[in-house]
C-alpha cells in the first residue's frame, strides 16, 4: 500500500489546520512498519487516512492497486471489512464471547467462513490455543490484545493497522503483543503499520518512519531502540527551538 502526496486539512480560516502536509511513503507487503513522531505530529491521522476511516484533503491512499480516494462510503466500508484490520489501544472484545468467538466476530458478521488452515496459523501463531474457550475476563491483558490481533488476522487483511496496541499493558504484556505480531509477519507474511510513541515497540518494527508538523522526516530501517529515542529526542528539541517565544513569559 502506498500513499501519495496525502494532504490532510482540518478547519478553516482561524481555525485551519495542516494536518498531514504532502506525505508519500510505501509499505510493502510482508513488512512491519512503524510511525512515530512527537505528540501533535501527524502519525495517527496518517493511520486514519491510509485504512479510510478519515478522507484525505488532497493526494491519494492506495491499497494494492484500489485508490480509496475514488470509493464512495458502501465501497469503503467494505474494504475496511475485507481488506484491512485493526489493532486499537483499548482491545475492544466481547466480554460475553470466548477468544475463539472474539477471532471468529467479524467473519461471522460478514457472513463467511473461515478459512479453517490459515485459523490455525492465527490460532497457533498467537500461541493461545488452550485458552480458545476463555472469556475476556479469564484472560490476561497481553493474552486479550493477543486475541484482538488475531481476530484482526482471521480475516486474512492486505494490511493490519495498530494504534498504540501496547498503550495500556504493562512490559512483559507488551512483548507478548509485538512478538506476535513480529511473529505473525515472518511467518504469514502479514503486513503491519503500528503507530506507536514507544522506541522499545518501534525495534521490532522492519522500519521506522518519523513525522513531525504533519511532515515525513526521517525513514529508518532496521530500528534499534536507541537510535529511535534519539530520533524522537532531536525532533523534540528542533520544536521547541522552533517553537514562537511568548514575549510576556
Amino acid at each position: 500500500m502506498r500513499a501519495d502526496q496525502v494532504t490532510k486539512i482540518y478547519g478553516e480560516g482561524g481555525t485551519r489546520v495542516v494536518a498531514l502536509d504532502s506525505v508519500s511513503a510505501e509499505f510493502g507487503r510482508g513488512q512491519f512498519t512503524a510511525i512515530m513522531g512527537p505528540s501533535g505530529s501527524g502519525k495517527s491521522t496518517l493511520m486514519h487516512c491510509l485504512a479510510g476511516l478519515d478522507s484525505v484533503s488532497d493526494g491519494r491512499v492506495f491499497v494494492g492497486e484500489t485508490d480509496l480516494t475514488t470509493l464512495d462510503e458502501k465501497a469503503l466500508t467494505m474494504l475496511r471489512r475485507d481488506r484491512v484490520g485493526f489493532v486499537f489501544q483499548s482491545f475492544n472484545l466481547v466480554p460475553t464471547l470466548t477468544a475463539l468467538e472474539n477471532i471468529r466476530l467479524p467473519l461471522d458478521l460478514a457472513g463467511r467462513d473461515p478459512d479453517k488452515g490459515w485459523l490455525d496459523t492465527v490460532i497457533d501463531t498467537i500461541g493461545l490455543r488452550d485458552r480458545l474457550n476463555h472469556r475476556p475476563s479469564e484472560l490476561s491483558g497481553g493474552q486479550q490484545q493477543r486475541v484482538a490481533c488475531a481476530r484482526a488476522m482471521a480475516s486474512r487483511p492486505d494490511v493490519i493497522f495498530a494504534d498504540e496496541p501496547t498503550g495500556n499493558l504493562d512490559s512483559r504484556s507488551s512483548d507478548e503483543v509485538l512478538s506476535f505480531l513480529r511473529r505473525s509477519v515472518d511467518d504469514t507474511g502479514q503486513t503491519i503499520v503500528m503507530v506507536t510513541h514507544e522506541p522499545s515497540a518501534a525495534s521490532y518494527a522492519d522500519r521506522a518512519l518519523f513525522l513531525a508538523d504533519g511532515r515525513l522526516v526521517d525513514d529508518l530501517d532496521k530500528p534499534t531502540a536507541e537510535l529511535v529515542f534519539e530520533k524522537i529526542k532531536a525532533l523534540d528539541t528542533t520544536r521547541r527551538l522552533d517553537a514562537p517565544t511568548d514575549p510576556g513569559a
